[in-house]
């Protein structure tokens, strides 16, 4: 398993982490018209439901689908949905999912036995250093409830990626949709238990355009395109290569809210993305420039 990420794969792993990063803005507003786990529940039946028709069932274990499916339904996406409901801000979200980068990092060591090298270490440190300097200026507005939900829902984001890791599925997009199967009962159970039957009668009444737009976005771009993407670079290199690439996605977080929300974008946020970048960068570029180094 090389640990040198072509530029295609780059690419294309770029593309995955622009998505997850403008994704916050189409949850805020989707929030605003639907619960946020009926809102999970909306997004998994429609990456179940139109997909399972097409794609069959993939050949790995029950066990696996299910795993994947609750910890990506229930775990990653029920939590980070419940605290966006007001408990934490959507910058701060963007940036506390990101800790998924270190726990799937030790999870592959502790799991598979995945080597970290020293320029790993580095690039981790960077890129945490720009982390740690937009949280440190943010304006207060979370909370610690929240803030232990977006943590609970990296941990499960990175579990998730261990379980696609180990079952090593042939076809991603049928893994992705069949597992979806698994993330819709408890969801739909919870849903009523927290959202409530009245809100959830409400909701079916009044919710808008736009906010059934940002469910079919949830379902066919974040989820559809992202994580068969994301699963399937997972499988040909190493978790050290690729899940570094997830600390873009508070980057495009922000561009997005400058963009689309009028969000001021002061000279500690270009600070901070530098970090981040030069991170990525090392991480990325140092195994290209020891082979290049090795070959003259």
């Amino acid at each position: 398993m090389t640990s040198s990420l072509s530029l295609r794969h780059f690419l294309l792993a770029l593309a995955v982490v622009a998505v997850w990063g403008t994704n916050f803005v189409v949850i805020k507003i989707a929030l605003g018209d639907v619960p946020p786990l009926l809102f999970a529940t909306l997004r998994f039946i429609l990456v179940f439901l139109p997909a399972a028709v097409v794609f069959p069932r993939p050949s790995v274990s029950l066990g696996n689908l299910a795993l994947y499916g609750i910890l990506i339904g229930v775990g990653q996406f029920g939590l980070l949905y419940i605290a966006m409901n007001g408990l934490i801000s959507p910058g701060i979200a963007s940036l506390v999912i990101q800790s998924q980068v270190f726990f799937t990092i030790g999870l592959a060591a502790l799991l598979a036995g995945e080597r970290i090298r020293i320029y790993q270490y580095l690039s981790l440190f960077l890129a945490t250093g720009g982390i740690a300097l937009i949280i440190y200026h943010t304006d207060g507005t979370t909370t610690v409830g929240g803030l232990g939900l977006v943590i609970c829902a990296a941990l499960s984001w990175a579990g998730a990626n261990m379980a696609a890791k180990f079952g090593r599925p042939a076809n991603m997009m049928a893994y992705v949709v069949w597992s979806s199967a698994f993330a819709i009962p408890p969801l739909m159970l919870l849903s009523v238990v927290i959202d409530g039957p009245g809100a959830i009668q409400i909701a079916f009444g009044q919710i808008s355009g736009s906010s059934w737009l940002a469910v079919a976005w949830q379902a066919w771009g974040n989820t559809l395109f992202g994580y068969v993407a994301w699963g399937w670079l997972l499988a040909r290199y190493p978790m050290a290569t690729i899940t570094p690439m997830a600390l873009l996605v508070p980057i495009f977080g922000i561009g997005a809210s400058t963009l689309l929300l009028g969000e001021s974008l002061p000279p500690w946020k270009l600070v901070a993305a530098s970090f981040v970048m030069a991170g990525l960068a090392l991480n990325l570029l140092w195994p290209h420039l020891r082979a290049w180094q090795q070959s003259k």
